[in-house]
């Protein structure tokens, strides 16, 4: 399958999910045109807290959508933009991709891989459970997050579902994501 976009999502509110939309504008340095996450600095309310000044690495959320039928079928209902992701994937093993691994999506944007997004208690307030059922084990025993990754923006332009997504990884060693 060829990893495409699946939805896209926008909120211009500081609100736990986003609505669908038919597309989203990325900004090159700046995330998602309207959105509350987009900006120079960090927007998040708790990052906020600890560093007004911090640099956003977190302008765009990318979620598969293979998630979303996990989920589902373990019981919740949740629909992609429900987790607050910007950008919903299908076809594309976005927690394998190494920090710095650019996606180039549709015909002009391209996004930067910054680190895995780390689920967070308000997962729970939206459905009782759902934090627990986002993380997971690897065959080592080590954690895995399973909400997707974060970006910021290389190069802008629109972007709608089913544009395709190519995948660049960066030259040298390459270095596993964390959590940003």
């Amino acid at each position: 399958m060829v990893p495409l976009v699946n939805a896209v999502h926008a909120s211009d509110g500081h609100s736990f999910s986003k609505f669908t939309e038919p597309s989203i504008t990325l900004i090159a340095g700046i995330g998602v045109a309207g959105d509350a996450h987009a900006g120079l600095t960090v927007k998040h309310r708790s990052r906020v807290a600890r560093d007004p000044h911090a640099v956003n690495l977190r302008q765009v959320h990318l979620l598969h959508a293979e998630l979303f039928d996990e989920l589902i079928e373990a019981g919740f209902a949740v629909f992609p933009g429900d987790l607050g992701e910007n950008i919903t994937t299908r076809g594309i093993d976005l927690l394998a991709l190494p920090t710095g691994a650019r996606l180039a999506i549709g015909r002009s944007a391209v996004v930067q891989v910054t680190g895995l997004r780390n689920p967070c208690s308000q997962l729970n307030r939206f459905q009782p459970g759902l934090m627990t059922a986002t993380l997971g084990k690897d065959a080592d025993g080590r954690l895995v997050r399973k909400a997707g990754v974060m970006s910021i923006v290389v190069a802008g332009g629109e972007v709608r579902a089913g544009d395709p997504i190519g995948i660049e990884l960066p030259a040298g060693k390459l270095k596993r994501m964390e959590p940003v």
